[in-house]
């Protein structure tokens, strides 16, 4: 009968979906989608009052939620019985679709499952009787507390997915793969709240599904308005679930501001009554595998289409036993995309850490084996090849460890291009993102650091850089601005570039606020540079009026502090008219630095290589003392301020005069200057030791780092040290 042909449907996408559970092994995620089927089904049976499948369909359902839970011993014999069970499930519909009833038992089954779980079953009724059977207990409340952490955790990593491909889908509105990522993460997202009973969460999530299911029909075209509204429903489930973590963590907080009844409102006035062709890539690719021919596929197109409600092709070729579930599902997967390339653990970011730790302790420890004064007098040919074998190991496992630690760039510039797109909406101003070098890996301690600076630099390039349309069509400018994005290694750092073709920064404003602020007396002796780096100051600002994305002078002394605090540095390049480049330069990993060894007294101190400029041993006539700016050092033309280690930190050295010692020369943020030492021992990759919270604010000094020799060396801080020659 036509009545029950919805049913039928979902019974075999289950069986479908089953296939999916490959070696006898299932993930909560894979449970969740599953779930999610059963519910539909037990709600379709209790309409039709097909009460026989509605049992059957609960007690899978608390089968399978005791086999997650790991509640049964025998998972082989719960496998087995899901098996059965979806096969019983199509015995009872074809039966119904037959002859309008079910005459069969499920008794036995139903023992069966009880046997397995140790819970009683619902008593089986037919469709017959008068009194309606208490419905089953769909989703049982989940006590597991490590569920739930663990679907907050995908869910906020899937939200992010989701507006990464978002803006990818809005540049390519006909990629019907953009729709398939993003339709995925959705629907994991309904099915693991649906396990866990998270309704408000589920129903959400199900209403952005049905967006995008229609889109991947034909029955939406993919535009503007529908991109917000999806965006506008991540929005919703990020502040959801993360107003979920904050409950499980006993931080309640505010309620969350989000009208979800008029959110809900919007998706349904999008979502159009207009029947759309069905997709036959799916067709395709079992004529491409050769599971059917052309002519079959013909067939069943015309046999799907005639069907009350219509039926899909892949499942109208199961019901006529044209091809089997395994097949659809393998096609399934080729067109969606869900067979995996790798495999992915997850692993605590704080066991990380305590690994790479104590890869660092392995390092310093080799280190300290090599340079053993026994093993440096050893003339023993083997022993020095295993010595040279187990550095060569240990910097090999060093390396492998600090990239494990690597996240690709790639999501935090998508959360830029989010920002652009909102900002540009915002302003009323048109503006487009390009990134470059997406693939870039960064250290992962470092991805949320850099995500403040990131934003206020591209607030600013919106606000400040790139002026109307009107303004730039007349300049001759494209009435699009754009914003790049661009990364990539340089050295042992990482350089992040933020681009825009906008009208630069202004020279004279800069100069002529900094003077009224009496942030400097006068443009004198100012390079280029000297200027732009003005606008780091705490409280400057040249807009003419505030708005709401910025214009208080709050935010590039953030940017300065924060990029300081990760030992990086900014670089700034302008043309009037034409742009401006900010590009932020940071070392690769927070605990492994690159840095030249240099003894002064009998003391060891490590420099930052990336700091270092030049060194050298000067000669007599370019050692100066000029009133007014101290000692200085002829180099290259240009007089540089001189800096003695030993004054610094109140030792004695070898050498006093500069011309007996070297001079390293040192870039700071306002200029370099030259630090007098006495030796250069070598270049050497540490591990840098916090020097503990009562030295942590020590001017000069950033930290510490065990030698080969087992000596410790201070890492010397080059802001700091000129901070402190200038007191």
């Amino acid at each position: 009968m036509k009545e029950y042909g919805s049913l039928i449907s979902l019974i075999d996408g289950m069986a479908s979906d089953f296939l999916f559970i490959d070696g006898r092994e299932i993930d909560m995620l894979t449970a969740g989608k599953f779930l999610n089927k059963i519910e539909e089904l037990i709600k379709e049976a209790d309409t039709h009052k097909v009460f026989q499948l509605k049992n059957v369909a609960g007690g899978l359902n608390a089968l399978l939620e005791n086999i997650v839970l790991d509640n049964i011993d025998d998972k082989e014999a719960g496998f087995n019985i899901l098996e059965k069970g979806i096969a019983l499930m199509q015995e009872i519909g074809e039966s119904f679709k037959n002859t309008g009833g079910y005459q069969g038992d499920i008794d036995s089954f139903m023992e069966s499952i009880a046997v397995l779980t140790g819970e009683p079953v619902i008593e089986a009724v037919n469709e017959t009787s008068e009194e309606e059977p208490q419905a089953a207990e769909t989703i049982e409340e989940i006590q597991d507390e490590s569920l739930l952490r663990d679907f907050i955790v995908e869910g906020l990593e899937y939200i992010d997915d989701i507006e990464v491909n978002l803006l990818n889908l809005e540049k390519e509105p006909e990629n019907l793969d953009c729709v398939n990522t993003i339709f995925r993460p959705f629907h994991s997202i309904k099915g693991v709240a649906a396990f866990l009973n998270l309704e408000i969460i589920r129903d959400l999530a199900h209403s952005l599904e049905n967006l995008l299911d229609r889109v991947r029909s034909n029955e939406l075209s993919v535009s503007s308005a529908l991109i917000d509204i999806i965006l506008d429903g991540a929005d919703a489930l990020k502040a959801l679930i993360i107003k979920l973590q904050d409950d499980l963590e006993g931080n309640p907080g505010e309620p969350i501001q989000i009208d979800l009844v008029a959110l809900k409102s919007r998706i349904d006035s999008v979502e159009k009554d207009t029947d759309g062709e069905e997709v036959k890539k799916l067709g395709k690719i079992l004529v491409e595998d050769g599971a059917i021919t052309e002519e079959s596929l013909e067939l069943g197109l015309e046999a799907a289409a005639k069907l009350t409600p219509p039926k899909k092709i892949g499942e109208a070729l199961i019901s006529e036993g044209k091809v089997t579930p395994k097949q659809v599902s393998q096609a399934l997967r080729k067109q969606t995309g869900q067979v995996a390339d790798t495999a992915v653990i997850r692993v605590n970011i704080k066991k990380l850490d305590d690994l790479i730790d104590m890869v660092g302790e392995l390092v310093i420890t080799q280190s300290m084996i090599r340079q053993n004064s026994f093993i440096l007098s050893n003339s023993n040919r083997r022993l020095n090849k295993d010595i040279s074998r187990l550095s060569s190991i240990t910097s090999e496992l060093q390396k492998t460890s600090t990239r494990l630690r690597m996240v690709p760039i790639k999501q935090t510039f998508q959360r830029m291009s989010r920002l652009v797109r909102d900002l540009s909406r915002d302003s009323g101003k048109k503006v487009g993102v390009v990134t470059e070098g997406e693939d870039t890996e960064i250290d992962k301690n470092m991805v949320e650091e850099i995500y403040n600076p990131l934003v206020h630099m591209v607030r600013n390039a919106v606000d400040h850089g790139i002026d109307s349309s009107k303004v730039r069509i007349k300049a001759g400018k494209p009435e699009k601005g754009m914003v790049m994005l661009k990364a990539f290694h340089r050295g042992g750092n990482i350089v992040i570039e933020i681009t825009d073709d906008g009208k630069g920064l202004d020279k004279d404003g800069i100069l002529n606020k900094a003077i009224e602020k009496k942030i400097i007396d006068s443009s004198n002796d100012l390079l280029d540079q000297d200027i732009y780096k003005l606008i780091f100051h705490p409280g400057f600002s040249t807009a003419a009026k505030i708005t709401n994305i910025s214009g208080r002078g709050v935010g590039m002394d953030v940017v300065k502090q924060a990029v300081e605090k990760l030992r990086g540095k900014i670089e700034i390049d302008s043309t009037m008219n034409e742009g401006s480049t900010f590009a932020l330069s940071f070392p690769l990993t927070m605990a492994i630095i690159g840095g030249m060894i240099v003894r002064v007294g009998k003391e060891r101190y490590i420099i930052p290589t990336t700091a270092i400029r030049q060194l050298l041993r000067p000669i007599k006539e370019s050692y100066n003392i000029i009133i007014g700016r101290g000692e200085t050092i002829t180099v290259m033309g240009r007089l540089l301020p001189l800096i003695r280690l030993y004054k610094v930190f109140g030792i004695e050295a070898e050498y006093n005069n500069p011309w007996d010692a070297i001079v390293v020369v040192v870039e700071g943020e306002n200029g370099s200057k030259c630090l007098l030492v006495d030796e250069i021992l070598g270049e050497e990759e540490v591990v840098i030791k916090s020097l503990g919270e009562s030295l942590k604010s020590s001017k000069g000094v950033s930290g510490g780092a065990i030698l080969g020799d087992g000596r410790v060396g201070l890492i010397l801080d080059p802001e700091g040290l000129f901070e402190l020659s200038e007191m």
